[in-house]
């Protein structure tokens, strides 16, 4: 039963995080006045949310020893590709994620925000919803065997 939740989880947690990356996409491509700021924020917490909740589901299922087990996953290619994929998108986040917080400090004190990155952030956000996508495309891939070493 546990198995299942967490794959049922890990599930909903890439959907929620597709969903709010390309909101938070979609919100900075738009004016950003005081309720913009807030929509981008808003789909940036849910982005966040569903991340932590990714993971750690993920590192859960994969190490827990709720799935096939640390040596499947770390000899299977498409896993390693999965994993590739998600630090080029931990990578790509770090700029957005550290503005973004100094918005809401900002935000916090009535101080005006620098917006002058969001057509960038956009394009980030909408980059790293390609990029879960691939991921999975990988993670089928892998769940149906292929990858695995021989």
């Amino acid at each position: 039963m546990l198995r299942w939740l967490l794959a049922a989880v890990h599930l909903l947690a890439l959907g929620i995080g597709l969903g709010a990356v390309w909101a938070r996409g979609r919100a900075l491509l738009a004016p950003l006045d005081g309720p913009g700021v807030q929509r981008v924020l808003y789909a940036d917490t849910w982005w966040g949310i569903a991340a932590l909740i990714w993971i750690a589901t993920g590192v859960v299922r994969a190490f827990g020893g709720f799935e096939k087990g640390a040596a499947y996953y770390v000899h299977n290619s498409f896993f390693l590709v999965k994993m590739a994929l998600l630090l080029f998108i931990l990578a790509l986040e770090i700029w957005p994620m550290a503005t973004f917080i100094k918005w809401r400090i900002r935000g916090a004190r009535g101080e005006t925000i620098d917006a002058s990155a969001a057509q960038t952030f956009a394009r980030v956000s909408f980059l790293e919803a390609a990029l879960i996508v691939l991921m999975v495309l990988a993670a089928t891939a892998m769940a149906r065997g292929y990858g695995a070493g021989s």
